[in-house]
Order: C-alpha cells, then sequence, then structure tokens
C-alpha cells in the first residue's frame, strides 16, 4: 500500500507543481505537457492496476522520476520554486505526514 501511495503522491505532486502559474512560465510548453502527460498515464495505470505488487509500483515511480527529475531540478536551478524540496522527496514528504503511535499517545 505504502509504494502505491507513494506512486500516487509523486504523480500528483508532480502534476500540480507544473501546473502551477508561477512555474508555468519557468519551465518549457513541451516539457510541462511531457510531465503532465506522464503523470495522468500513471494515474490512470494505478486506477487499472489496484492489485499490483510492490515491485510493479515502485518500477512505475522509478519511470516517472526519470522523466520529471530533470525538468524538474532545471526548474530548482533556476530558482524557481526552490521551497517546493527536490522532486525525488516530494512524495516521500506527502506520504509520511501522518501521526505515528508515539504521536498519538
Amino acid at each position: 500500500i505504502g509504494a502505491k501511495n507513494s506512486l500516487e503522491s509523486y504523480a500528483f505532486n508532480m502534476k500540480s507543481t507544473v501546473e502551477d502559474e508561477n512555474v508555468k512560465t519557468k519551465i518549457s510548453e513541451d516539457d510541462r505537457k511531457k510531465v503532465i502527460e506522464q503523470c495522468n498515464q500513471a494515474i490512470s495505470w494505478l486506477e487499472n492496476n489496484q492489485m499490483a505488487d510492490k515491485e510493479e509500483f515502485e518500477h512505475k515511480q522509478r519511470e516517472l522520476e526519470n522523466l520529471c527529475c530533470p525538468i524538474v531540478s532545471n526548474l530548482y536551478q533556476g530558482g524557481a520554486g526552490a521551497a517546493r524540496g527536490s522532486c525525488r522527496t516530494q512524495a516521500g514528504n506527502a506520504t509520511s505526514t501522518g501521526p505515528t503511535v508515539e504521536e498519538v499517545d
């Protein structure tokens, strides 16, 4: 479940990042379209493969990262959106915000 959630979160975060008004002007339209298309494909794949195993989810996320990271890294190097963090850690940050047993006690 964690790998599935990580992929889903990563896809939505990347899509949201490149659709942001401040970011749209910082990357090429072609790169933006590539990221959105690949994120939509990953989301669609998730909807159709709910019972895939952990390795499949991780493989799909690596494929998406391999496309998105160079594009988003160039964006961060240019100074835009630097506060968002690195492209590979966005999904991890989104899924690790839930309470732990220690926080609940």
